[in-house]
């Protein structure tokens, strides 16, 4: 009980809030356009079960991405996806929703909506299981991703419009994610299982590397934004 209350608990927690935000900020859009089409009485019922469909479907993937980022080499597999994704983050790009299918059923508003998640929650799987494997809390992994994410439902689902507002307004805060991923990235891929004893593990080297991450993830992604920018015009 007592590592629940630490500090690097709450830093772990606040990491996978905000992945999950970032990287899920659309979640809202998607259910809303699944549900569209459902009596107004059913839409209420469409979007709670819709959601906890999609979030129980994502504990399971990310309890699996954990598991696997305990085998040799796919944490480096991870770090390289999680550098990618931080990357595209800092990318603008339209993401749009008009092809999605909604439904008039409730059933098949709820299926929409979990099937979409699925699709959509490669990232924040990735990006929330690398979290919890650098949070240093061995054995609590899967009760920190179940915590974050249940602290990040309401934000999501009921606080989407406000957040992407903020970001709208204040693009600094999805530069941030960005370099958090990055972070992440740089720390995983120096506690691979292939390659821990082949680097001396020190906290200098988890610090250093998570830096380099973020660094490189902040060039990259103002490099190609700059280019993306300089196309369009």
């Amino acid at each position: 009980m007592e590592s629940f209350l630490t500090p690097e608990f709450w830093l772990a927690v606040g990491q996978i809030v905000m992945i999950d935000i970032l990287l899920g900020g659309d979640n809202a859009v998607v259910i809303a356009l699944a549900c569209r089409n459902l009596p107004p009485e059913l839409r209420r019922r469409g979007i709670l079960w819709g959601t906890a469909g999609a979030i129980v479907l994502r504990v399971v993937l990310i309890f699996f991405a954990m598991s696997l980022l305990a085998l040799p080499y796919l944490k480096l597999v991870g770090a390289a996806l999680l550098l990618w994704i931080g990357v595209k983050l800092l990318v603008p790009e339209d993401e749009g929703h008009g092809n999605l299918q909604a439904s008039d059923k409730l059933l098949g508003a709820i299926k929409t909506i979990i099937m979409a998640d699925f699709i959509m929650s490669v990232d924040n799987v990735i990006g929330i299981a690398g979290a919890a494997q650098t949070s240093g809390h061995d054995g609590h992994h899967m009760p920190l991703v179940i915590f974050g994410l249940l602290v990040s439902i309401p934000i999501i689902v009921w606080g989407s419009s406000v957040v992407l507002k903020m970001m709208d307004r204040f693009p600094i805060i999805i530069t941030a994610g960005g370099m958090l991923l990055g972070w992440i990235a740089g720390t995983l891929a120096v506690s691979d299982p292939a390659t821990v004893h082949l680097i001396p593990q020190s906290p200098a080297l988890h610090y250093g590397a998570g830096v380099v991450g973020a660094l490189l993830v902040l060039t990259l992604g103002s490099l190609l934004a700059r280019r993306a920018a300089a196309a369009e015009s």
